[in-house]
């Protein structure tokens, strides 16, 4: 992963409007995931065959779950301004007509659930900047799918977002299940998530 140094926070006045419109206008690597993470603009590779197969093994889970009008969406920038940050969620659950008119990122607070699935580049962002982004947000459920977590390979399912902070609901190495709650009722066997 690398970094563009422009970082802007809330106390820099029009900072994050100025940092949104240089995240908009650069032109990008075709097919790069490009976040404003804390500030700072990050670019990442593209993901890898079983990053992607993992999504697709999510996707087909969520989308007999979603409610009518609610979209499942893989490149959709979320915003969370009060975090500085711009994030692109691998997997993002959201109302379909929000989606649309978002004449920039979504707001996060928008979101009933976000997944995100580490790369070793990212781990780290998505285990602690994105959950407290997230957090702070409002986001109902976030769904951490960590390959390269420290203990081994893990599924965590956050919720009840508090001051900026998840509550743990479910953690589960994979091979095993998570049941995902209401608005969603289903359940993720992530044995089918490939680790090679």
């Amino acid at each position: 992963m690398s970094a563009l140094a422009a970082e802007a926070g809330p106390e820099q006045g029009n900072g994050w409007d100025d940092l949104v419109r240089r995240w908009e206008s650069m032109d990008w690597p075709e097919g790069c995931k490009v976040e404003i993470i804390e500030g700072i603009i990050t670019v990442a590779p593209y993901p890898s065959g079983i990053h992607n197969d993992i999504a697709d093994d999510v996707q087909q889970v969520l989308y007999p779950a979603l409610r009518p009008g609610w979209g499942l969406y893989q490149t959709q920038p979320v915003a969370v301004p009060t975090r500085v940050g711009m994030f692109v969620p691998d997997l993002l659950v959201a109302p379909k007509k929000l989606v649309r008119e978002a004449p920039r990122g979504l707001s996060a607070a928008e979101a009933e659930l976000v997944v995100e699935i580490t790369s070793p580049s990212n781990a780290n962002h998505d285990r602690i900047a994105k959950a407290a982004g997230y957090a702070s947000a409002g986001v109902p459920l976030y769904l951490l799918i960590d390959r390269w977590a420290p203990g081994g390979p893990t599924v965590t399912l956050f919720g009840e977002p508090r001051n900026a902070v998840y509550r743990l609901l479910c953690a589960v190495k994979f091979g095993e299940r998570i049941h995902l709650p209401a608005p969603f009722d289903c359940t993720l066997d992530t044995a089918v998530f490939t680790l090679d």
